[in-house]
């Protein structure tokens, strides 16, 4: 008896020690020119429903006078911090609708993170720095990623499943809806998906010279 119940355990134990595979997403967003960086891409299940939000702290940087990064893709729900690293002071706002909010002039780190409760792009400004634009992609789903300098972007432990995909870019020349790939994700592998992007040139005012710099006044 006690030698079928070492047994047991031993089988127990091995199984326990084999790992669970997770599906993978590998993206890859270019346009006619190339690769193309900044590209948040989302993936929802269809099939599976999604887990709770875990409650978080994101950071946006202002250094030498931008946000940092650029665009910064986070879960409905998360909080967004906006510590200004530069010996300026700066006063951010942003007037879409899925968060309104301004941050008064201010210096060093704000007192109280900002809340994004809905789900879309919001886009970010500083009143007193016109060329200061930035974003922050916010999903309904915790399976996202953001493309690099190289274009390809890695959503990793998703449950296998059917999966709308789709990719946001601050460029787009289309809606995302009409980006959106149905995808079968498959356990233990990485699923490709690809984009080949029309993006327009974002106008953004001219940054003015800092002390020192030919033209300042």
């Amino acid at each position: 008896m006690r030698t079928s119940l070492v047994g047991v355990l031993t089988v127990c134990a091995a199984v326990a020690a084999v790992p669970v595979l997770a599906a993978e997403i590998a993206a890859s967003v270019r346009d006619a020119h190339g690769p193309v960086p900044n590209a948040v891409v989302v993936a929802v299940p269809e099939d599976t429903p999604l887990p709770p939000a875990r409650p978080t702290v994101e950071v946006v940087d202002q250094i030498d006078k931008e946000f940092v990064p650029y665009v910064k893709p986070v879960r409905v729900g998360s909080m967004v911090q906006f510590p200004n690293k530069d010996n300026i002071r700066h006063h951010v706002y942003s007037f879409s609708p899925p968060k309104r909010f301004e941050l008064p002039l201010y210096a060093g780190t704000p007192a109280r993170p900002v809340l994004f409760d809905k789900a879309g792009v919001v886009k970010l400004g500083c009143n007193i720095h016109d060329w200061m634009i930035g974003y922050v992609y916010v999903a309904e789903t915790p399976y996202f990623a953001k493309t690099g300098a190289d274009g390809r972007a890695e959503l990793k432990a998703l449950p296998p499943g059917h999966y709308r995909v789709r990719v946001w870019h601050p460029s787009m020349t289309r809606p995302e809806e009409a980006t959106v790939q149905r995808v079968d994700v498959r356990e233990g592998a990485a699923t490709p998906v690809e984009w080949q992007l029309v993006l327009k040139r974002e106008f953004r005012p001219r940054r003015a010279p800092s002390p020192g710099e030919p033209g300042y006044r």
